[in-house]
């Protein structure tokens, strides 16, 4: 969701020209001047002014035919550098690429930004569903076996103050209640791992472990997804479920460890 422009506290044209450039990041392929004035709630001529000098500086693009615009792969270099110091990003890449081709599931690393989680690499095995899920998405803590895992390094009260109740409800299976999620993030810390079944997203459930830094904190989480007749809790394949679980424990400790955790 894009961040509506304020004038407190910040330089004013810096902090317009980055909510022009997050509502490029909504989701549309392709926006008009007034759709991304209605986003931002900037004037018109405003908006335009911003985009003209943003497609100067290659940040954005627009298409020569329908005047539309859109991110411009001129901004890939800064988020590929941002990506790629990040110690949790190259800790995990690879154990994460061996995790997908191993379980033939998708295989996800993500960390806390607020009050969601944000994705820094997905990688997609065989049996894993056409996913949408790319670095930098985010997505809710609570719906999510990574987002739980990650939850587990805050305490009840940090965790109400950060997500006020009633937790949003993405399905009929989504957890909307603090003591329930409490009870589940409980559960997390005694296990090691988190399960998620058709909380976010119907047919598909995942399975997560945290990761922590050299200080014991959990600084990310990784997770394996796939289908819920593969991962969900009434799968009827324990044993299998069971080495998936193995999997991504031990995928999570390994990328600990790189992280000098004991």
């Amino acid at each position: 969701m894009a961040t509506r422009a304020t004038d407190v506290g910040t330089n004013q044209s810096v902090e317009r020209a980055v909510s022009v450039l997050r509502a490029l990041d909504n989701g549309r392929a392709e926006l008009r001047v007034s759709d991304v004035a209605e986003l931002t709630g900037l004037g018109s001529s405003t908006t335009s002014r911003l985009l003209s000098t943003l497609e100067r500086l290659d940040m954005v693009e627009r298409d020569p035919v329908s005047n539309l615009y859109r991110l411009s792969l001129g901004i890939l270099p800064l988020a590929a550098t941002a990506a790629n110091r990040d110690p949790v990003h190259r800790a995990a890449r690879m154990v994460l690429q061996d995790l997908a081709t191993r379980t033939g599931l998708g295989a996800n690393v993500a960390v806390r930004r607020g009050a969601e989680l944000m994705f820094l690499c997905n990688f997609e095995g065989a049996r894993a569903p056409k996913s949408y899920t790319q670095a930098g998405h985010t997505a809710p803590l609570h719906a999510t076996s990574i987002g739980k895992c990650l939850l587990t390094g805050l305490t009840p009260g940090q965790r109400r103050e950060l997500l006020p109740e009633p937790l949003a409800a993405h399905t009929d299976f989504t957890t909307t209640d603090h003591d329930l999620l409490d009870a589940e993030i409980d559960a997390v810390a005694r296990s090691g791992y988190a399960v998620e079944a058709e909380e976010r997203a119907l047919g598909r459930a995942s399975l997560a472990a945290p990761v922590r830094d050299a200080s014991g904190d959990v600084v990310a989480a990784i997770s394996l997804w796939g289908p819920t007749s593969l991962l969900g809790d009434q799968t009827g394949g324990e044993g299998q479920r069971a080495a998936l679980i193995r999997e991504v424990i031990e995928a999570a400790d390994a990328i600990s460890q790189a992280l000098g955790a004991v």
